[in-house]
Protein backbone atom coordinates (compact mmCIF):
# COMPACT_ATOMS: atom_id res chain seq x y z
CA UNK A 1 0.00 0.00 0.00
CA UNK A 2 0.91 3.48 -0.55
CA UNK A 3 3.06 5.46 2.57
CA UNK A 4 3.01 9.03 2.97
CA UNK A 5 6.26 9.98 1.50
CA UNK A 6 5.39 8.04 -1.81
CA UNK A 7 2.21 10.62 -1.58
CA UNK A 8 4.60 13.83 -1.01
CA UNK A 9 6.85 12.35 -3.91
CA UNK A 10 4.09 12.18 -6.51
CA UNK A 11 2.97 15.58 -5.15
CA UNK A 12 6.23 16.81 -5.67
CA UNK A 13 6.60 15.38 -9.69
CA UNK A 14 3.16 17.00 -10.36
CA UNK A 15 4.59 20.31 -8.97
CA UNK A 16 8.06 20.52 -10.64
CA UNK A 17 5.66 19.96 -14.18
CA UNK A 18 3.45 22.41 -13.35
CA UNK A 19 5.70 24.69 -12.22
CA UNK A 20 8.19 24.59 -15.25
CA UNK A 21 5.31 25.51 -17.73
CA UNK A 22 4.10 29.31 -17.23
CA UNK A 23 1.11 28.96 -18.87
CA UNK A 24 -0.02 25.22 -16.80
CA UNK A 25 -3.86 25.33 -15.39
CA UNK A 26 -3.78 23.67 -11.97
CA UNK A 27 -6.86 22.10 -11.91
CA UNK A 28 -5.28 19.72 -15.18
CA UNK A 29 -1.77 19.05 -12.62
CA UNK A 30 -4.32 17.36 -10.22
CA UNK A 31 -6.23 15.38 -12.63
CA UNK A 32 -2.49 13.97 -13.83
CA UNK A 33 -1.64 13.50 -10.04
CA UNK A 34 -4.40 11.92 -9.44
CA UNK A 35 -4.26 9.62 -12.65
CA UNK A 36 -0.94 8.86 -11.89
CA UNK A 37 -1.77 7.46 -8.15
CA UNK A 38 -4.56 5.50 -10.06
CA UNK A 39 -2.28 4.03 -12.65
CA UNK A 40 -0.08 2.51 -9.98
CA UNK A 41 -2.05 -0.28 -9.42
CA UNK A 42 -1.61 -1.45 -13.31
CA UNK A 43 1.34 -1.14 -12.27
CA UNK A 44 1.23 -3.80 -9.52
CA UNK A 45 -1.31 -5.71 -11.41
CA UNK A 46 1.13 -6.21 -14.48
CA UNK A 47 3.91 -7.82 -11.94
CA UNK A 48 1.22 -9.80 -10.69
CA UNK A 49 0.24 -11.05 -14.47
CA UNK A 50 3.79 -11.98 -14.97
CA UNK A 51 3.73 -15.09 -13.32
CA UNK A 52 0.75 -16.50 -15.33
CA UNK A 53 2.22 -15.89 -18.82
CA UNK A 54 5.24 -17.47 -16.88
CA UNK A 55 3.64 -20.43 -16.36
CA UNK A 56 1.71 -20.63 -20.13
CA UNK A 57 5.74 -20.09 -21.71
CA UNK A 58 6.43 -23.33 -19.80
CA UNK A 59 3.68 -25.45 -20.56
CA UNK A 60 3.59 -24.69 -23.58
CA UNK A 61 7.61 -25.27 -23.90
CA UNK A 62 6.66 -28.92 -22.04
CA UNK A 63 3.95 -29.71 -24.65
CA UNK A 64 6.11 -28.81 -26.94
CA UNK A 65 9.23 -31.00 -26.44
CA UNK A 66 6.59 -33.87 -26.33
CA UNK A 67 5.62 -33.70 -30.25
CA UNK A 68 9.03 -34.02 -31.20
CA UNK A 69 10.35 -36.84 -33.72
CA UNK A 70 12.28 -37.81 -31.63
CA UNK A 71 11.46 -37.00 -27.64
CA UNK A 72 13.87 -37.78 -25.19
CA UNK A 73 13.04 -39.60 -21.91
CA UNK A 74 13.03 -35.83 -20.63
CA UNK A 75 10.85 -34.72 -23.46
CA UNK A 76 7.84 -36.95 -22.57
CA UNK A 77 8.28 -37.35 -18.74
CA UNK A 78 9.58 -33.76 -17.99
CA UNK A 79 9.79 -32.02 -14.33
CA UNK A 80 6.50 -29.91 -13.78
CA UNK A 81 7.83 -28.43 -10.92
CA UNK A 82 8.12 -24.88 -11.71
CA UNK A 83 4.42 -25.65 -13.38
CA UNK A 84 2.64 -27.18 -10.47
CA UNK A 85 4.66 -24.59 -7.71
CA UNK A 86 1.48 -23.57 -5.42
CA UNK A 87 2.05 -20.05 -4.98
CA UNK A 88 2.34 -20.10 -8.76
CA UNK A 89 -1.37 -21.75 -8.88
CA UNK A 90 -2.50 -18.58 -6.56
CA UNK A 91 -1.66 -16.30 -8.31
CA UNK A 92 -2.92 -17.88 -11.67
CA UNK A 93 -6.87 -18.70 -10.29
CA UNK A 94 -6.66 -15.83 -8.31
CA UNK A 95 -10.43 -14.16 -8.85
CA UNK A 96 -9.60 -10.83 -7.20
CA UNK A 97 -6.52 -10.72 -9.58
CA UNK A 98 -8.42 -11.80 -12.70
CA UNK A 99 -11.35 -8.86 -11.97
CA UNK A 100 -9.15 -6.28 -11.45
CA UNK A 101 -6.95 -7.10 -14.20
CA UNK A 102 -10.17 -6.81 -16.27
CA UNK A 103 -11.80 -3.81 -14.91
CA UNK A 104 -8.51 -1.71 -15.29
CA UNK A 105 -7.90 -3.42 -18.85
CA UNK A 106 -4.36 -4.74 -17.77
CA UNK A 107 -2.83 -7.29 -19.59
CA UNK A 108 0.16 -8.95 -21.48
CA UNK A 109 -1.58 -9.77 -24.47
CA UNK A 110 -0.14 -8.29 -26.88
CA UNK A 111 2.83 -9.38 -29.59
CA UNK A 112 5.20 -6.35 -27.75
CA UNK A 113 4.63 -7.63 -24.29
CA UNK A 114 4.79 -11.21 -25.43
CA UNK A 115 7.99 -11.00 -27.18
CA UNK A 116 8.90 -9.15 -23.72
CA UNK A 117 7.79 -11.81 -21.10
CA UNK A 118 9.33 -14.60 -23.42
CA UNK A 119 12.88 -12.44 -22.82
CA UNK A 120 12.46 -13.06 -19.30
CA UNK A 121 10.96 -16.70 -19.60
CA UNK A 122 14.24 -17.16 -20.94
CA UNK A 123 16.13 -14.86 -18.04
CA UNK A 124 14.46 -17.01 -15.28
CA UNK A 125 14.62 -20.78 -16.49
CA UNK A 126 18.57 -20.07 -17.12
CA UNK A 127 18.84 -18.56 -13.26
CA UNK A 128 20.38 -20.78 -10.57
CA UNK A 129 17.73 -19.98 -8.64
CA UNK A 130 15.46 -22.08 -10.98
CA UNK A 131 18.09 -24.69 -11.71
CA UNK A 132 18.35 -25.21 -7.96
CA UNK A 133 14.45 -24.90 -7.47
CA UNK A 134 13.74 -27.58 -10.05
CA UNK A 135 16.58 -30.01 -8.91
CA UNK A 136 15.45 -29.76 -5.11
CA UNK A 137 13.68 -32.70 -4.12
CA UNK A 138 12.10 -30.70 -1.29
CA UNK A 139 8.42 -30.32 -2.07
CA UNK A 140 5.87 -27.75 0.16
CA UNK A 141 4.18 -24.75 0.26
CA UNK A 142 7.23 -23.17 2.03
CA UNK A 143 9.89 -24.56 -0.42
CA UNK A 144 7.30 -23.45 -3.06
CA UNK A 145 6.88 -19.74 -1.64
CA UNK A 146 10.72 -19.23 -0.89
CA UNK A 147 11.10 -19.78 -4.41
CA UNK A 148 8.72 -17.23 -5.91
CA UNK A 149 10.14 -14.67 -3.43
CA UNK A 150 13.36 -15.37 -4.64
CA UNK A 151 13.03 -15.34 -8.50
CA UNK A 152 10.84 -12.07 -8.17
CA UNK A 153 13.04 -10.74 -6.33
CA UNK A 154 16.35 -11.36 -8.38
CA UNK A 155 15.36 -11.80 -11.86
CA UNK A 156 11.71 -10.02 -12.43
CA UNK A 157 12.06 -6.88 -10.20
CA UNK A 158 15.38 -6.01 -11.77
CA UNK A 159 14.98 -7.46 -15.10
CA UNK A 160 16.08 -4.20 -17.19
CA UNK A 161 13.77 -4.91 -20.55
CA UNK A 162 10.85 -4.91 -18.17
CA UNK A 163 12.23 -1.40 -16.63
CA UNK A 164 12.07 -0.10 -20.32
CA UNK A 165 8.94 -1.15 -21.63
CA UNK A 166 7.25 0.57 -18.11
CA UNK A 167 9.19 3.51 -18.18
CA UNK A 168 8.05 4.30 -22.17
CA UNK A 169 4.25 3.30 -20.70
CA UNK A 170 3.77 5.85 -18.02
CA UNK A 171 6.56 8.47 -16.91
CA UNK A 172 6.15 8.00 -13.23
CA UNK A 173 6.36 4.23 -13.36
CA UNK A 174 9.93 3.97 -13.18
CA UNK A 175 10.04 6.04 -9.34
CA UNK A 176 7.42 3.52 -8.34
CA UNK A 177 8.78 0.08 -9.25
CA UNK A 178 10.29 -0.06 -5.57
CA UNK A 179 7.33 0.73 -4.06
CA UNK A 180 5.00 -1.73 -6.41
CA UNK A 181 7.72 -4.39 -5.77
CA UNK A 182 7.71 -4.30 -2.34
CA UNK A 183 3.50 -4.63 -2.52
CA UNK A 184 4.00 -7.45 -4.81
CA UNK A 185 6.16 -9.46 -2.13
CA UNK A 186 3.98 -8.27 1.05
CA UNK A 187 1.17 -9.81 -1.44
CA UNK A 188 2.82 -13.16 -1.72
CA UNK A 189 3.06 -13.38 2.46
CA UNK A 190 -0.63 -13.46 3.31
CA UNK A 191 -0.58 -16.73 0.97
CA UNK A 192 -0.49 -19.55 3.02
CA UNK A 193 -1.12 -23.44 2.08
CA UNK A 194 -4.59 -22.88 3.00
CA UNK A 195 -5.72 -19.88 0.53
CA UNK A 196 -7.51 -20.28 -2.17
CA UNK A 197 -8.86 -18.48 -5.12
CA UNK A 198 -10.48 -15.57 -3.92
CA UNK A 199 -7.23 -15.38 -1.66
CA UNK A 200 -7.35 -11.10 -1.61
CA UNK A 201 -4.67 -8.68 -3.41
CA UNK A 202 -4.12 -5.84 -1.15
CA UNK A 203 -5.59 -2.46 -2.28
CA UNK A 204 -3.28 0.26 -3.62
CA UNK A 205 -4.60 2.55 -0.16
CA UNK A 206 -5.11 2.23 3.37
CA UNK A 207 -7.91 4.79 3.28
CA UNK A 208 -8.33 6.30 0.20
CA UNK A 209 -10.45 9.06 1.09
CA UNK A 210 -7.63 10.41 3.23
CA UNK A 211 -4.81 9.79 1.34
CA UNK A 212 -6.20 11.63 -1.79
CA UNK A 213 -7.46 14.52 0.53
CA UNK A 214 -3.77 14.62 2.13
CA UNK A 215 -2.05 14.83 -1.64
CA UNK A 216 -4.68 16.95 -3.09
CA UNK A 217 -4.79 19.56 -0.08
CA UNK A 218 -0.93 19.33 0.11
CA UNK A 219 -0.72 20.35 -3.55
CA UNK A 220 -3.56 22.78 -4.03
CA UNK A 221 -1.89 24.47 -1.00
CA UNK A 222 1.31 24.59 -1.89
CA UNK A 223 0.11 26.33 -5.28
CA UNK A 224 -2.62 28.61 -3.41
CA UNK A 225 0.28 30.04 -1.00
CA UNK A 226 2.89 30.38 -3.24
CA UNK A 227 3.39 34.48 -2.67
CA UNK A 228 3.21 33.62 0.80
CA UNK A 229 6.28 31.03 1.18
CA UNK A 230 8.15 32.37 -1.44
CA UNK A 231 9.02 35.52 0.24
CA UNK A 232 9.67 33.52 3.40
CA UNK A 233 11.81 31.52 1.75
CA UNK A 234 13.13 34.36 -0.10
CA UNK A 235 13.56 36.29 3.36
CA UNK A 236 15.63 33.27 4.81
CA UNK A 237 17.97 32.98 2.14
CA UNK A 238 19.27 36.54 1.76
CA UNK A 239 22.93 35.06 0.93
CA UNK A 240 21.62 33.03 -1.71
CA UNK A 241 20.17 34.25 -5.52
CA UNK A 242 16.94 32.90 -4.91
CA UNK A 243 16.88 32.22 -8.69
CA UNK A 244 20.29 30.34 -8.84
CA UNK A 245 19.04 27.91 -6.19
CA UNK A 246 17.79 24.27 -7.42
CA UNK A 247 14.24 24.59 -8.46
CA UNK A 248 13.57 20.98 -6.85
CA UNK A 249 14.87 22.60 -3.61
CA UNK A 250 12.69 25.43 -3.42
CA UNK A 251 9.98 23.17 -4.45
CA UNK A 252 10.42 20.89 -1.44
CA UNK A 253 10.75 23.99 0.66
CA UNK A 254 7.36 25.31 -0.61
CA UNK A 255 5.81 21.73 0.37
CA UNK A 256 7.12 21.68 3.77
CA UNK A 257 6.39 24.78 5.18
CA UNK A 258 2.83 24.19 3.65
CA UNK A 259 2.53 20.67 5.31
CA UNK A 260 4.09 22.36 8.75
CA UNK A 261 1.08 25.35 8.59
CA UNK A 262 -2.05 22.84 6.69
CA UNK A 263 -1.97 19.73 8.78
CA UNK A 264 -1.89 19.79 12.31
CA UNK A 265 -1.43 16.20 13.07
CA UNK A 266 1.80 16.15 11.48
CA UNK A 267 4.42 16.43 13.92
CA UNK A 268 6.86 18.94 13.00
CA UNK A 269 9.83 16.24 12.86
CA UNK A 270 8.35 14.19 10.56
CA UNK A 271 7.53 16.55 7.96
CA UNK A 272 10.95 17.82 8.17
CA UNK A 273 13.10 14.32 8.24
CA UNK A 274 10.42 13.54 5.19
CA UNK A 275 11.88 16.22 2.71
CA UNK A 276 15.24 15.83 3.75
CA UNK A 277 14.97 12.39 2.84
CA UNK A 278 13.49 13.32 -0.58
CA UNK A 279 16.06 15.52 -1.18
CA UNK A 280 18.42 13.34 -1.25
CA UNK A 281 17.06 11.12 -4.26
CA UNK A 282 15.74 13.94 -6.41
CA UNK A 283 17.88 16.79 -5.50
CA UNK A 284 21.81 17.53 -5.08
CA UNK A 285 23.89 15.96 -2.42
CA UNK A 286 24.06 19.71 -0.82
CA UNK A 287 20.43 19.93 -0.59
CA UNK A 288 19.65 18.29 2.57
CA UNK A 289 21.82 20.35 4.38
CA UNK A 290 20.26 23.74 2.93
CA UNK A 291 17.24 22.37 3.09
CA UNK A 292 17.28 21.49 7.36
CA UNK A 293 18.94 24.85 7.70
CA UNK A 294 15.98 27.00 5.92
CA UNK A 295 13.50 24.94 7.47
CA UNK A 296 14.87 25.44 10.96
CA UNK A 297 14.53 28.98 10.57
CA UNK A 298 11.16 28.74 9.07
CA UNK A 299 9.68 26.81 12.08
CA UNK A 300 10.81 29.35 14.14
CA UNK A 301 9.26 32.46 12.84
CA UNK A 302 6.23 30.73 11.74
CA UNK A 303 5.93 29.68 15.52
CA UNK A 304 6.13 33.06 16.43
CA UNK A 305 3.55 34.37 14.06
CA UNK A 306 1.61 31.77 15.52
CA UNK A 307 1.13 29.82 11.64
CA UNK A 308 1.92 26.18 13.08
CA UNK A 309 -0.35 24.84 15.39
CA UNK A 310 0.00 21.34 16.06
CA UNK A 311 -2.71 19.13 17.57
CA UNK A 312 -2.67 15.58 18.85
CA UNK A 313 -0.23 13.19 17.51
CA UNK A 314 1.44 16.52 15.79
CA UNK A 315 2.04 18.31 19.28
CA UNK A 316 5.05 15.55 19.35
CA UNK A 317 8.31 16.85 18.14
Amino acid sequence: MLNRRHLRIKALQILYAFYQTPEAEYHKSEKELLNSLDKMYDLYLYFLLIFEELHDFASYQIEEKKTKKRASEEDLNPNTKFIDNRVLTLLRTNEALRGKSESNKVDWRTAEKNNLIKKLFKAVIESEIYENYMDSEENSFEHDLAFINEIFKVEIANFELLHDFFEEDNVYWIDDIDLICSMVLKTFRTFTEESDQYAPILPLFKDEMDEKTFVKTLARTVVATDDETTALIKSLTKNWDVDRIARMDIILLKMAITELIEFPSIPKKVSMNEYIEISKFYSSAESKVFINGVLDKAIGILEKDGKIKKTGRGLMD
